[in-house]
């Protein structure tokens, strides 16, 4: 190929090079959320090749190219090779469609090639490509996998971009130019970020059902409910997993979701679909300890998480619905993993409370959105215009849980399970000072859009929560 300044044409992978992600499993992703059936056919296409699999998948599904995320420091220097007059070819195991589609989008190269039905241009295959292309074998390539050792091996130079260490290690070049570019982040960690530990602090509601039974003090039951608590856990982030992963492109657009792993490239979706089922699995062997019950609140809890992260939160209200009712389904699984029956009133009571923050959650993530000059998101049933709709049934909701727990105090069990029953009308005041603090702050724009996790770092929302505990204990 003639080049302006006789410069060896530089030759540049796409996946995990250009983009910090893989086209194969964003095309199965995108496939998945547009047709299960179809996505039932991909073994099938399997058996005939892995080029013949992303030719199926490229006819079938459209990748939003502008959104995929960039290694940004190797993108930075190909745009400094093209203002030198570098001539610079995207060549790539992906299919063609798609791999013309980034080409056409970033705009750096002369060229752009990937598979097609029958070759997969990997390894050897790109080799005897990149020869045909440039006889001499004076080229430069980049790349970031063990596949491309056999295309280094033939380079003039070598860059490595998003390399792990042990890659670079291993590589034997006589070369000594090579560069590196987009240090990758720890897989280990990344992984673990994915997996949201710091929600399984609503899991936290497990144990509410035995502490407000009074048995804190049995080892046994205490023993169930933290057996249940880490099963739930599991199976909580096995549905992290899976809803991070479909929310994929809707949260590469939003201001602080687009850093989750799997939105920011920095964790392979490849190790979501490991993930998620093996973490299910998991969680479920672990409910096998506890009643049947249990089990079945579990596997209730996430079918429900599932159909909410395929179709139900795009949903306008059945979203929050589901929402605040998988929060009183922790209080029926805690419930079920000690063997006692909850209260209609608990239930209630939960139900409106978490009804209410879901409708603060929605409500600040639209106001953000407004205040960026947006009207909708992908993916959700609301706009901008709904906005006081969601304060006005957030506000009622919390009102109606304050209700459920005031009638509570007043009914005749509570008198036996308490010494001081009159001291729990404190908590009623209580919740409605920190009910009008959550939504002061949402209203003023200065409220996280989760209110739970939120309520964990406030210091106002800490203090109250101490004094209801300590007035909850006075109160028995």
């Amino acid at each position: 190929m003639p080049n302006s300044l006789n410069q060896p044409t530089l030759y540049v992978d796409l996946d995990g090079t250009v983009i910090k992600t893989d086209l194969l499993y964003e095309s199965i992703l995108l496939l998945l959320k547009k047709s299960i059936f179809q996505a039932l056919l991909i073994p099938i296409w399997l058996i005939k090749g892995k080029a013949n699999l992303k030719h199926q998948l490229s006819k079938r599904v459209h990748i939003p190219v502008e959104l995929l995320p960039l290694n940004t420091e190797f993108n930075d220097y190909l745009k400094k090779e093209v203002e030198r007059g570098r001539n610079i070819v995207l060549i790539s195991a992906s299919s063609q469609l798609p791999v013309r589609q980034v080409s056409d989008h970033l705009g750096f190269f002369i060229d752009a090639m990937g598979s097609d039905e029958d070759h997969n241009l990997k390894s050897m295959n790109k080799v005897t490509r990149i020869l045909q292309l440039d006889p001499g074998g004076e080229f430069i390539y980049a790349g970031n996998s063990k596949d491309d050792i056999a295309v280094w091996s033939e380079a003039s130079e070598v860059i490595l971009v998003n390399c792990k260490k042990s890659l670079a290690t291993n590589l034997q070049h006589g070369s000594e130019k090579i560069q590196h570019f987009d240090a990758p982040q720890s897989t280990l960690k990344k992984f673990w970020q994915a997996m949201r530990p710091h929600q399984w602090l609503k899991n936290a509601l497990i144990f509410l059902p035995l502490i407000l039974s009074h048995q804190l003090n049995h080892p046994n039951l205490l023993l169930q409910a933290c057996v249940a608590f880490l099963s739930f856990n599991f199976v909580a982030s096995s549905v992290y997993l899976l809803n991070d992963m479909l929310d994929v492109n809707s949260d590469r657009q939003h201001q602080s979701k687009s850093r989750r792993p799997f939105a920011s490239g920095d964790l392979s979706l490849l190790y979501g679909y490991l993930g998620a089922p093996l973490l299910l699995i998991l969680g479920f062997l672990i409910a096998l300890w506890l009643p049947t019950e249990f089990v079945f609140v579990l596997l209730t809890y996430w079918l429900m998480t599932t159909a909410y992260s395929l179709l139900l939160k795009t949903l306008f209200l059945i979203d929050v619905l589901i929402l605040a009712s998988l929060y009183t389904w922790r209080i029926l699984a805690g419930s079920a993993a000690i063997s006692v029956v909850t209260t209609y009133y608990l239930l209630a009571f939960s139900f409106f409370l978490f009804l209410g923050l879901a409708m603060v959650k929605r409500y600040t993530e639209f106001l953000n959105l407004q205040n960026q000059g947006k009207s909708s998101i992908e993916g959700r049933g609301y706009g901008v215009k709904n906005l006081q709709t969601l304060a006005t049934i957030g506000s009622g909701s919390g009102l109606i849980a304050v209700a459920v727990l005031a009638l509570y105090i007043n009914a005749p069990a509570t008198t036996e399970l308490y010494g001081n029953p009159l001291l729990l009308w404190a908590v009623c005041s209580l919740l409605l000072y920190w009910l009008w603090h959550i939504w002061a702050l949402a209203r003023r724009g200065e409220l996280d859009e989760d209110p739970v996790l939120f309520a964990l770092t406030d210091r106002r929302s800490q203090i109250t929560a101490a004094v209801c505990g300590l007035v909850i204990l006075l109160a028995m």
